[in-house]
């Protein structure tokens, strides 16, 4: 465990970061007395490796909408004409 002041943790507080991360405890001390502590925040590894979000690569569903298409240029049956008004 390494202690510093607050003047020295001010001016190399990159590097002290990089300590904590690498699982060393950090303490910095106000005129010799510890104020506090720096450890490394433990990630579960299932959160780490699934990603929050995930963006599909452009073209991905690329001949999926053919049968979607079709089905759109078929006319519709005579009783949706009727209730949307598109035959009396």
């Amino acid at each position: 465990m390494a202690a510093y002041n607050i003047y020295e943790a001010k001016t190399s507080l990159s590097a002290l970061v990089d300590k904590a991360a690498a699982g060393e405890e950090v303490v910095i001390a106000r005129a010799g007395k510890p104020m506090v502590r720096m450890v490394p925040i433990e990630t579960p590894k299932a959160e780490v490796a699934k990603p929050k979000y995930f963006r599909k690569a452009p073209g991905f569903a690329k001949g999926k909408w053919s049968d979607v298409l079709e089905e759109l240029d078929k006319p519709w049956p005579e009783d949706l004409q009727r209730a949307f008004g598109m035959i009396d």
